[in-house]
């Protein structure tokens, strides 16, 4: 296999087949990687802020949310949608998309993570803030708008990035279900001509391009994070001042 990597045959063939295998499997994987981090944010953002709430329901739905999804394997999740949401169109005839499918996988399993990132980051602002904005007439989600998740932010962006790399990395869970993605078609080309070697470096190529920017970005923000004081430790120096 090492050694084929190098012929002069092979790459060529691969060049030919480049733009009807690869770019649309890259253009596909990029929708679907996009869509998918738009939808697994507002489900961690809902989620996250359900474990934080007051109300033991909202925070008992996002456990089991939270804990079935994080036990399970995606490969496994995305199979038992490919087969169980036809069955709910199937009197219809409506047919799911591949797309969506996809974004319906990684956006669910994601959206689970980002839950917990969106948690922790909650619970490390001091509940004083909370209580003040409680005392000045804001309601829970006024105070979580205005006050709580803007400083959130500052918090969790590292790990949201890392979320956001680990969520295209995983896009490659659909070609087990034809996901039209850059891996099925890697594995479609590759097992057609049996140029395996050619096939998959260049797939491997192509999702470090996506991921790579993502990779120093995360590395940037957590350097940033360290540099910048949060609530708590702007609390703590508050409270060492006036004592």
């Amino acid at each position: 296999m090492i050694k084929g990597l190098f012929d002069v045959k092979r790459w060529s063939a691969l060049f030919q087949a480049f733009p009807d295998y690869y770019i649309p499997g890259f253009l596909m994987t990029l929708k679907i990687s996009l869509v998918g981090l738009a939808v697994s944010l507002a489900l961690g953002v809902v989620f996250g802020i359900f474990s934080t709430s007051r109300l033991k329901p909202l925070r008992i739905i996002s456990r089991i949310y939270v804990e079935v999804v994080q036990n399970t394997p995606l490969a496994l999740q995305v199979v038992c949608y490919y087969a169980v949401l036809p069955m709910l169109f199937s009197s219809s005839g409506f047919r799911i998309p591949k797309f969506i499918l996809g974004v319906i996988g990684v956006g669910i399993y994601h959206g689970a993570y980002i839950a917990e990132v969106i948690r922790t980051g909650i619970e490390a602002i001091p509940k004083g803030q909370s209580e003040a904005a409680s005392s000045q007439g804001f309601s829970y989600l006024e105070t979580m708008y205005h006050i709580i998740l803007p400083q959130t932010m500052k918090i969790i962006l590292p790990p949201l990035a890392n979320q956001a790399l680990g969520l295209v990395k995983n896009t490659s869970v659909l070609a087990m279900v034809a996901g039209m993605d850059l891996m099925y078609f890697t594995d479609s080309w590759g097992s057609d001509r049996g140029y395996f070697a050619q096939a998959y470096f260049t797939s491997a190529l192509l999702y470090f391009i996506i991921c790579f920017p993502l990779a120093r970005l995360a590395r940037y923000l957590e350097i940033r994070s360290m540099r910048v004081p949060t609530a708590k430790k702007l609390d703590i120096t508050a409270d060492e001042e006036v004592a």
